[in-house]
């Protein structure tokens, strides 16, 4: 069961993809954990990422495909794994479809958490994070129950940059722009499947559950 996750900023998907992980005992992989993973370790592809990100610069595709393929060949991937956050663009998919299938492995199926733009401009500017403990509310979905502190630490719940609705606008457009055409990219190879991701969460998981169970 090797699953990539599709989906905008804020569609959920690595929510899903955890869910995904804990049921099926499969490894939930993002590329963000991967750098960290292998910096912290002093691995020669960490230090190498290291260089770019200290610049302030995108670790390039090779690169980071060198360390998804290094992570999906550890044992614990043996059943299958979750990639969330990547790939993100069409090269990026690419480079990782030639590593695998030079690994004699591929991909069985992309799935896609469908969200409107508008569901997702209120779902996230409706965020707030605790400033002491990152604890994380929704103004419909989630409140605080102590109003705008935090029910954890008591520390003020503020709504961060990135969740303001013109940098959400920002991500979307990003988004639409260069990870997008995945959908097209694995609708083309019989791998994709998209699920209404406007439901509530554990609904969506069903749905998921049930693509993957077929």
């Amino acid at each position: 069961m090797k699953i990539v996750m599709l989906g905008a900023p804020g569609a959920g998907k690595g929510t899903q993809a955890k869910m995904i992980a804990a049921k099926y005992q499969v490894p939930h992989i993002s590329s963000g954990d991967i750098f960290r993973t292998n910096i912290k370790n002093g691995t020669e592809l960490g230090k190498k990422a290291k260089e770019y990100m200290d610049q302030g610069l995108l670790v390039p595709d090779e690169l980071t495909v060198d360390l998804v393929i290094d992570r999906v060949s550890w044992d614990d991937c043996k059943n299958g794994y979750i990639l969330d956050g990547f790939p993100r663009t069409i090269p990026q998919a690419e480079a990782l479809d030639a590593a695998l299938k030079k690994a004699g492995s591929g991909l069985d199926f992309a799935i896609n958490v469908d969200v409107p733009d508008e569901n997702i401009v209120t779902r996230m500017s409706g965020r707030r994070a605790c400033t002491g403990c990152g604890a994380t509310y929704h103004i419909v979905y989630n409140p605080s129950k102590t109003g705008d502190v935090c029910e954890v630490c008591g520390d003020k719940l503020i709504l961060r940059d990135d969740d303001k609705p013109e940098t959400v606008q920002k991500r979307l457009s990003v988004y639409h722009d260069q990870t997008q055409p995945l959908i097209e990219y694995y609708d083309g190879q019989n791998i994709l499947k998209t699920v209404d991701g406007t439901q509530d969460m554990n609904d969506v998981f069903a749905a998921i559950v049930t693509i993957l169970e077929a």
